[in-house]
Parts: structure tokens; sequence; C-alpha cells
């Protein structure tokens, strides 16, 4: 996958003048010395100029890891640590940081071996909140070196996405669709969070479709299709029109990306699209997505924003569904009921007109859309990319400014059964434990769309670290409660 970022973590380790130097300089070796032989060398930065004490070593060891090439920074407490110079360090450094701390290592050696991190943890949280710096605090940020090393690794994900976020550009397609105004969010959300976007009219979109015409790589890319879609191949006519259309979305990214490294595109897919460029873009987003340049439909900003920051924490495909449609009761008692240990209300169908990715689907042909034949002439329906989803972990999420513009998140851990859909489109029998409360309590009452962003196995740690990063009010990420643990707007006498 491309347009995808990396992160190299610089660890710069502080001291209080007041303890012993050499319990930073020793905890930190053994922190690399684990991390290295667990995880390997690639990715990470000892910085070896100084231990922080001071303001002047603070502006040492930037410059340092500055010039290593880290965009990354951990802050590693070795003994108690100087709250001022540390949180400063974290102030100036202009990309993703965490803080650590090391635990104490034997009971004998309690009186110039004892360091005091523990505490000094809270007066650098404390003074972090001073200097209004985010940082990341892992639930338990207090280890020995393999303990540390872990947080570190498990760090990585979350890096990647502040850093993807701190440069991502969302190139959008025309107006919502109308009777959509779901997908129509305000954007002022993404520019704190430090997203840029580009708004464009479809006119523009179909103008440089068109000077695509005759593009000498067609021929190519229709070979690639055709090999990706084998006996799925069902509608060979339309290959060299969505080779044409994705040649259009990739050189517009080039073209347009300015000085962002990263970018993502919500797209616009009807009413018109189908009439004037004479298919539907279904299974180019697929490819896109599935090539590390999330796509979502029907213009949702939001939506490709969730679907990128989901490839970034997973490494990995993501597909952007409609919470849909109940499953029937004589499927559930046929196929669900005493196989698996849901309830009809756990399970629903995830469902969109073909946009998944070929990877991520149990089988795939590209057909007609159903939905748009049913108003249009099939013939400028063609291109959509239709299967049952794989079975398997699945996150669902979403990252959202809801129309009172504030930003809210939802997270929950479920699973896609095993179970024929015995329907149409890109779709699969899902199942999230107590998901009729969810969708009540999270869904509804947070006045959340009907896209959902799907990853594909369980990520909410790493995606909840991530919403409070950037501002997410933990109050505000909802995620599906336990049976027993009542929301807040449910009826108490249900």
């Amino acid at each position: 996958m491309n347009n995808m970022p990396e992160v190299k973590i610089g660890v710069v380790a502080v001291s209080r003048d007041c303890f012993p130097e050499s319990l930073s300089v020793t905890r930190r070796q053994n922190l690399m010395k684990a991390y290295t032989e667990k995880y390997g060398a690639e990715g990470i930065y000892e910085c070896p100029i100084c231990i922080v004490e001071s303001e002047i070593h603070m502006v040492q060891a930037l410059e340092d890891i500055k010039k290593a090439g880290c965009n990354a920074l951990c802050v590693y407490l070795g003994n108690f640590g100087p709250e001022i110079s540390e949180t400063l360090l974290a102030k100036h450094f202009d990309g993703p940081k965490m803080f650590i701390a090391a635990a104490e290592e034997s009971g004998n050696d309690l009186l110039d071996g004892r360091g005091d991190a523990y505490c000094g943890m809270l007066n650098a949280s404390y003074n972090l909140k001073l200097r209004n710096v985010g940082a990341y605090i892992p639930e338990y940020p207090v280890g020995d070196a393999e303990d540390c090393a872990d947080m570190i690794h498990e760090f990585i994900p979350i890096a990647k996405a502040i850093e993807g976020l701190n440069n991502l550009k969302i190139i959008s397609f025309g107006p919502r669709p109308l009777n959509f105004l779901a997908c129509n969010a305000p954007i002022k959300q993404l520019y704190n969070i430090g997203v840029e976007i580009e708004e464009n009219s479809e006119l523009d979109l179909f103008e440089a479709f068109n000077k695509h015409a005759g593009d000498e790589r067609i021929p190519a890319l229709v070979k690639e299709m055709e090999e990706e879609l084998g006996a799925g191949n069902k509608k060979p006519e339309i290959l060299s029109k969505l080779a044409q259309y994705e040649l259009t979305l990739k050189d517009w990214v080039e073209e347009h990306r300015g000085y962002r490294k990263y970018v993502a595109i919500a797209g616009k897919c009807w009413p018109a699209f189908q009439t004037q460029f004479g298919f539907v873009p279904c299974y180019v987003n697929s490819r896109l997505t599935a090539q590390g340049i999330p796509v979502s439909c029907e213009v949702d900003i939001y939506g490709a924003l969730s679907e990128f920051i989901g490839t970034v924490v997973s490494g990995d495909t993501v597909t952007l569904l409609d919470i849909n449609n109940s499953v029937p009761k004589d499927m559930y008692n046929a196929d669900i009921k005493g196989r698996y240990d849901y309830t009809l209300q756990d399970v629903f169908m995830g469902f969109h007109c073909g946009n998944t990715a070929s990877s991520k689907l149990s089988f795939c042909e590209m057909k007609y859309q159903k939905i748009m034949a049913r108003t249009l002439p099939e013939e400028v329906t063609q291109g959509t990319l239709e299967g049952d989803i794989v079975p398997g972990d699945i996150t669902f999420f979403r990252l959202q400014s809801t129309a009172d513009n504030i930003l809210r998140a939802y997270i929950a851990h479920g699973e896609v059964l095993p179970v024929a859909s015995r329907s149409f489109g890109a779709i699969g029998v899902f199942a999230i434990p107590e998901m009729g409360r969810f969708y009540r309590h999270v869904l509804i009452e947070g006045g959340y769309p009907h896209h959902g962003a799907v990853a594909f196995g369980h990520h909410g740690k790493a995606l909840f670290e991530v919403f409070k990063y950037i501002g997410v009010p933990v109050d505000e990420i909802g995620y599906n409660q336990p049976a027993g643990v009542r929301y807040p707007t449910e009826n108490p006498w249900r």
C-alpha cells in the first residue's frame, strides 16, 4: 500500500538533576536493547547526545532527533525527570509524542537506585496540561525495559495516524446527493485537527475524465483489472472506461496534493454520475482504497477521513458500509441461532453498492448496480463489485463532526459471520455484542449518519487513543456498553 505514513521514533531520556543521571542512561540503554531484540532496530532512534536535565539539554536533544529524521517522540523518564524541560521538549517537537516512565528494578536497590519516575509522571502530565500540549500516555505508563518497549510498539499505529492527519488532504467532488444530508457535515473540525480539504465540482472531474480519453495507459490497466476480477469479470465492456476513470483520479491526486503528503477522496457517485460518465465508480473506488488511497461514496468527507485513519492504524485495506438492514428472523433461526452466541438484535447487515476491495470479499463479481437500475438504464449502472465480505474480526467505527459542529466518534468490536448474505452488493452479516442498544443509544442518539468505516481485525484500543489525541472528548467516544451497563439515555425500566 502507498499513501501511508511511516514513523521514526526518537527516544529521549530525561533526569532530574538531584537524581543520578546514570539511572536514566542505563535504563535508556536497557530499553533500547529490549526493543530492538523484540521488534528490530528499524523505525526507532536512541538520542545519545545527552540526558535532558535542563532547557539547554532540551534544545540539544530536539536538534539531534530532528537531524536523525525522527517524526515521533518518546520522552522516557528514567527517573523523576525535570517537568519543565521535558514538557518543553514535547511542546517544541512537531509531531506525535508519548511519555513513559521507568519502574524500580529491585527491592535490593532502593537507596541510590530508586528513580521515583512513578511520581515524576504525575508532574509531567500536570505540566503538559499547563502548556496545552497533547501527548499519548499509555494506560499504565510505568514499566521495566520490556514493558516500556511494548508501550513504544503500541504507540506506532497511533503515531502513524497522527502523522498522517497532520499531512492529509481530503479531495472531494461535488455536493452531497439530494436527500443525503446525513453525509453533509461541518468542515471546520477538519481544520481543527490539521486536515486540509479541497472541494471541487463534479463538472471539473468530468472535464478531467474526458481529457483522459484514449490515454495510452488504459490497456495495461484494463489487463490488470481483468487479472484481478478473473471469472468475476461479468461486464468486460466497461473496463476501459473504469480504467480511464482510475487514471483520472490518480492524476488528480498527484496534481492537487499540494504540500500534503497523503490524500483521501470523497467521491460523487449518483444521481447524474451514471448518465454522464456512463458507469458507476464503485470498482475503481475499491481499487484505490486497496492501494492506500481511501475513497468514500456519496461525498462522505468524514467517511473518507475515517477510512484513512483505519487504514493507517490497521495497516490494511478498510471499507465503508451502510449500517444497512436487519437480519430476517427466519434467516437468523436457520443460520445463526444456536451456532453463534448472538441475539437477533446483535446482528445486522453491512452493505454498500460495491466499493469493498476484492481482497476483502469471499468471492466477487462485477455487475450492474441493482438499486440504481430501478430508475436508470441498466447499461449506465455497470461497474459495481459485489460479493460477501470475508468472515472474521472487524472494528466498526467513525469519526464525525455532527450537526452541532462537535467532534464525536464511536468504536465497536465485532465480527463478520460466515453466513451467506443471500443478497446483492458488497455485503456481510455482522455481529456486534449488544448492537441493538449501541444502535439506539450511540448511533441514533449521537446523530451519526448511516455510513460506518470497517477495519478488519480488532483495533479499538489504538483508535480510541487516536481520537483522544486529536481532541475528541472522551465522553463523546461511544462504544457498545456490555449488558448491565446503562447508557445515559437508556430507559431504566426497559
